[in-house]
């Protein structure tokens, strides 16, 4: 029989999910520890409940409008310290909403390069491009609706719509995949001036530059460390946390 037992260590998600926990509980109980209760303290934190109550039933009837769920991740509440809340819509719930109006007859979308030697402005379709001979200035979209003569084309310009970070550098989903977001944007306008009678008040986080909720990544496997089995003579120090 092997004198070798399993130990199996938790998960480095979890472990940073919890450090992450401990550290916002420090925090909270440091903050409330500092408040002096007074009776302004008591009016600015009844104020603060009353803008949450009213953005939050805002987005609640707006889910309810537009036949929006929240658990499939179709609009978000989003909030940032003082600033009013920001409501945002997923793009496929945006795209959804279009494709069942009896209505819709298409789209087509892509990207505006420029070519670096010639300075040509290229309108293409898709988002191909090459980015040691071009350079990628904006995106476009036409959308086509049974019952108009003429499509709805929204053109965008790459420098206006990227999200940035505070140090005004681009976010990593618009630094890797700036050809993908610019059209994004581009085709979730003409959607919306298309059938602005069911999108209106909808906007996607990259038209607000607010990031969204970001889908926890997947856990990796646990470490398994395979150590020789302890014999008599080698006594074990174990600790709390080691339980």
């Amino acid at each position: 029989m092997s004198n070798e037992i399993i130990v199996v260590k938790q998960l480095p998600v979890i472990e940073q999910q919890l450090a992450q926990i401990k550290e916002q509980v420090a925090e909270r109980v440091q903050a409330a520890m500092q408040l002096v209760c007074t009776e302004a303290t008591v009016k600015e934190i009844k104020k603060a409940r009353a803008e949450l109550n009213t953005e939050f039933k805002f987005f609640t009837e707006l889910c309810k409008a537009r036949k929006l769920n929240p658990f499939l991740k179709e609009a978000y509440c989003i909030k940032f310290g003082s600033q009013p809340a920001q409501i945002v819509v997923g793009k496929d719930a945006i795209l959804k909403r279009a494709i069942i109006h009896p209505d819709y007859d298409g789209m087509e979308s892509g990207v505006i390069v420029q070519v670096i030697e010639t300075g040509e402005i290229i309108e293409r379709k898709g988002t191909f491009y090459i980015k040691d001979e071009e350079k990628l200035v904006g995106g476009w979209a036409k959308v086509y609706r049974k019952n108009w003569k003429y499509p709805t084309y929204c053109s965008v310009a790459f420098d206006e719509v990227a999200n940035k970070k505070k140090d005004g550098t681009l976010n990593s989903n618009w630094a890797g995949k700036g050809a993908t977001m610019v059209e994004k944007v581009a085709k979730v306008r003409a959607l919306r001036e298309t059938f602005i009678e069911d999108l209106q008040g909808m906007y996607d986080a990259d038209e607000t530059n607010t990031p969204a909720p970001e889908t926890p990544a997947a856990p990796s496997e646990p470490e398994i460390i395979v150590q020789a089995e302890p014999t008599a003579e080698q006594p074990i120090d174990v600790t709390f946390d080691e339980l």
